[in-house]
Formats: structure tokens, sequence, C-alpha cells
């Protein structure tokens, strides 16, 4: 388990993390720090407890923000996804009618052959 220094408006905490996520602990804290300077700076001194605290609402809200707009992406992903299958679906459909037409239109070109040549076409096909 790894442990950081972590410093949030101007005091430092000694705290533990899962291996390798130092970094990101570390900022977060800076994150959560420049919130609190920012809040500081739109309300001035209002107490450090409640600095922290409306940091804290703050980095909540876009972080709910974030997760609502990620639903979002999501669902136009799943619908692109549903249009998207919809379309090859047709491609297929389109492609077997022409693939149909495509033999139709051969056969009665071998017929139209056949009777110029004055043979019948089904006596060639054994």
């Amino acid at each position: 388990m790894g442990q950081v220094n972590v410093t949030i408006n101007g005091r430092t905490y000694r705290m533990a993390c899962d291996d390798g996520q130092e970094d990101h602990l570390t900022g977060l804290g800076q994150q959560l720090s420049e919130t609190i300077e920012e809040l500081r700076g739109q309300f001035g001194e209002i107490g450090d407890q409640r600095l922290t605290v409306m940091a804290a609402i703050t980095m909540a809200d876009q972080h709910s923000e974030t997760e609502k707009r990620l639903r979002q992406v999501e669902g136009e992903i799943a619908g692109l996804e549903e249009a998207r299958a919809a379309l090859v679906e047709r491609q297929e459909r389109a492609e077997a009618e022409i693939a149909e037409s495509i033999e139709a239109l051969a056969d009665r070109l071998e017929a139209v052959a056949s009777r110029l040549d004055g043979t019948d076409p089904l006596e060639g096909s054994d």
C-alpha cells in the first residue's frame, strides 16, 4: 500500500492509497486545494471548514454533471449502434436483392442467347 503527502488548503495530510495511485491522489488533492482557493477569491475568508465543504460540493457537482453527460453520450452511442445495425441489415438485403436480380438477368440472357442459337437452354445443363 502506497502513502503520499497531500497538501490541501495549506495543510499537509499523510494518506494511504493503492500502489501506483500516488500521483492520482496528489492530483486530486491539488484540484481540491485549487477549488478552495477559487472559492476564497470569490467569497473571501468565510472559514476553512466552510470553504472546504463548498469546494467538496463544487467538485461533487462537477462529477455529477460529468456522469450525466457520460450517460447522454452512452445513450447517443447506443442509438448510433442501433442505426448502424439497421443500416447493415438494409445493405445486406439490398445486396441480396441485387444478386437475385443479376441471377434472373443472367438466366434471361442465357435464354435469349439460346433462342438466337436455336438451342434449348435446358439441354446443355447436365
